[in-house]
């Protein structure tokens, strides 16, 4: 009895500390603040629902069960020569077979209504162009002919359609709270639409490991009202640096940046980025013995 009083008090206290811990949490997938992230929300809702059909009858029967066979009892009926019985192997095969079902269900449609390249309804549309470097985020308007480093500004209400390389390694760009993560891949060039519908700063991540400063590669989404957009546009664009292939390169150097904006950026520098500029060394390889990792040529 004293050992069930004992574990009884650790759960109580693993349960307060976990939940002392929950006001902490703020933003993430479950806090969207788009549409494209609300209907991740809806997906991850629907699978936790399903699942927990089976799940939270299966623990209590185990508990029922496990009580009522317990060796105290003497009214449970014990059938030791038992061992087969075609009605349980329906339940039990025929149960989670549906779970499979509609989970496949809810994954297949909602991955092709999510689908990162389909353009989403707006009032209109900012084009980005974002590059993942080793350690930064670098994006391009060529629409305004401006450019930022490790800050995102978009106008809330519009629709953002960003096109994404990677100057070196292969990294993944993730705006939790607005969703879909998508990956970087030097020499390709994916395709994201995301839209803001409220004013407000999220964090963007990038969620794959590419080295040591990889913990510092963030940068901040801020949806701002098209007024605020445009006043930022006109401040970038009195900034006195030029992002050219000279910048650009220094630019690609390894190592951490602050934020910063270029006033003016060289025209289809995204494209040589892609396909003309050679790709970055990538991270150092010290568990193998290499000095360096190196990027296939494309």
């Amino acid at each position: 009895m004293g050992q069930i009083k004992r574990l009884s008090g650790l759960i109580r206290a693993c349960l307060a500390l976990v939940c002392g811990g929950l006001p902490g949490c703020s933003g993430g997938v479950l806090v969207p603040h788009g549409p494209v992230g609300q209907a991740e929300k809806t997906i991850l809702i629907d699978a936790l629902a399903i699942m927990l059909v089976i799940g939270v009858p299966t623990i209590l029967a185990t508990l029922v069960v496990a009580w009522w066979y317990r060796a105290s009892n003497h009214r449970a009926r014990r059938l030791p020569e038992w061992s087969f019985s075609g009605r349980i192997e329906l339940v039990v095969w025929f149960i989670p077979a549906m779970v499979v079902i509609l989970l496949a269900g809810v994954t297949w449609i909602g991955a092709h209504q999510l689908d990162p390249a389909k353009p989403l309804e707006a009032k209109g549309t900012v084009e980005i162009q974002a590059v993942s470097l080793d350690w930064k985020w670098l994006f391009i308007y060529p629409q305004y002919g401006v450019a930022s480093v490790n800050q995102l500004q978009i106008p809330a209400g519009s629709a953002v359609h960003l096109s994404l390389t990677s100057a070196s390694v292969m990294n993944a760009f993730f705006v939790p709270e607005l969703g879909s993560m998508i990956y970087t891949m030097n020499g390709m060039v994916t395709q994201l639409n995301l839209r803001a519908d409220a004013a407000g700063t999220f964090r963007g991540i990038s969620s794959h490991y590419s080295g040591e400063g990889f913990p510092d590669m963030h940068f901040d989404t801020r949806a701002v009202p098209a007024r605020q957009f445009s006043e930022w546009i006109d401040a970038a664009r009195g900034s006195g640096l030029r992002l050219d292939e000279a910048a650009y390169v220094s630019l690609q150097k390894q190592g951490t940046s602050p934020r910063m904006t270029f006033g003016s950026v060289a025209p289809h520098l995204f494209d040589r980025v892609v396909s003309g500029i050679p790709a970055g060394p990538g991270p150092p390889l010290a568990h193998t013995g290499a000095t360096q990792a190196s990027v296939e040529p494309r």
